[in-house]
C-alpha cells in the first residue's frame, strides 16, 4: 500500500485535510464538533502548534497548522487517533472513522497561505451550506473577522497583519477579502508532485528535505518527482528548439521527469497525440 510522502521541518506550514470513511460523516451532531475543537486545541497546546485557520464539514475537516518543532506526523496521529477512540466510545461502535491517511500539503507562507485561509473559510459556501462564510459557525472565520469571538488556541495575528498593523481596519479588509474569493477559482491549480503549493524558489529551499524522495518507492510516483525540474526549465527557449532536441527532450520529461503527456502538451501547446507519438517512437 503506497504512503504519502511526509516533508517534515521546524516552522513547516501544512494545509491538512481528513476525511470520513467510506466518505460517512465525521462529526453526527454538534457536540461532536465541539469535542473535537476541544481536542485539537490541546494538541496545539502540546505540540507547540500554530493554527491559522479550520474549518468542520460534515465529513472532512480543513486545518492550516504551522509546526515550529516539525512534529506534524506525532501530533496528527493523536488528533485523529483520540478522536476515533472517543467516536467510538460515545456511540458504543467500532472500526475507522477516517478513510486512510490524512492528506497534508506543504505550503509557502509568503505565496499561498493568505489565499488558503480564504479557501478554507469558504468551503460552507461551496458546499451551498450558507451563503456568506459568517453564516457558518464551524470555521475559523469569525475568529479572525470579529474582535469578539476569538479563540486562545487560534492564531489569527499573522492573518490581519497582512491587511493592516490597526486589527479595526485589518478585520474589515479580511472581511472584504474573503467576500472577493466567492466563485473564484480553486488555488490547488498550483500544487506540485501533489504534496507542496508554492514558487519554484520555495521548492528550491526545500531541495535538502526532498532530494532523496525519488528513492522512495512506496510513495506515489508523481510526489517522488517533486524534486523534478520544472517545465519551464526543461524547455528553455522553447520557440528556438529544433524539432529533435525538442523531441528528445519530450522524451525526458515523460519517461524521466514522470510529466504527463497532457501537461507537455498543454506546455508546448501540442495536441495530445503527438506529444504521445514524439515519446513512444524509435529512437
Amino acid at each position: 500500500m503506497s504512503r504519502p510522502l511526509r516533508l517534515s521541518f521546524p516552522g513547516a506550514i501544512y494545509h491538512i485535510t481528513s476525511r470520513g470513511n467510506a466518505r460517512a460523516a465525521i462529526y453526527l451532531d454538534d457536540e461532536d464538533k465541539q469535542r473535537f475543537l476541544a481536542l485539537l486545541a490541546s494538541c496545539i497546546e502540546k505540540f507547540n502548534w500554530i493554527c491559522h485557520a479550520y474549518c468542520l464539514m460534515n465529513n472532512h475537516y480543513h486545518l492550516l497548522i504551522e509546526t515550529p518543532d516539525a512534529n506534524l506526523q506525532a501530533g496528527m496521529r493523536q488528533l485523529n487517533g483520540v478522536y476515533t477512540q472517543q467516536l467510538n466510545r460515545v456511540y458504543g461502535r467500532v472500526g475507522h472513522v477516517f478513510q486512510g491517511r490524512y492528506k497534508a500539503i506543504l505550503v509557502d507562507k509568503e505565496s499561498y497561505l493568505l489565499e488558503l485561509c480564504r479557501y478554507i473559510v469558504l468551503n460552507p459556501v461551496r458546499a451551498n451550506m450558507v451563503e456568506q462564510a459568517e453564516q457558518y459557525v464551524w470555521s475559523s472565520y469569525a475568529a479572525t473577522a470579529h474582535a469578539n469571538q476569538t479563540s486562545s488556541w487560534l492564531n489569527v495575528d499573522w492573518i490581519l497583519s497582512q491587511f493592516s498593523s490597526r486589527k479595526s481596519i485589518a478585520r474589515a479588509r479580511y472581511r472584504q477579502f474573503v467576500l472577493e474569493g466567492v466563485g473564484q477559482a480553486s488555488p490547488w491549480d498550483q500544487l506540485k508532485g501533489q504534496v507542496l503549493m508554492g514558487s519554484e524558489g520555495f521548492v528550491e529551499l526545500l531541495r535538502p528535505y526532498i532530494q532523496d524522495a525519488e528513492k522512495l518507492v512506496e510513495v506515489p510516483r508523481a510526489q517522488r518527482l517533486l524534486d523534478r525540474p520544472a517545465l519551464a526549465v526543461l524547455f528553455a527557449n522553447k520557440v528556438e528548439l529544433i524539432k529533435e532536441r525538442r523531441d528528445e527532450k519530450i522524451r525526458e520529461a515523460h519517461l524521466r521527469f514522470g510529466y504527463s503527456l497532457a501537461e507537455i502538451g498543454r506546455f508546448l501547446n501540442l495536441h495530445y497525440s503527438t506529444v504521445s507519438r514524439i515519446v513512444h517512437c524509435e529512437r
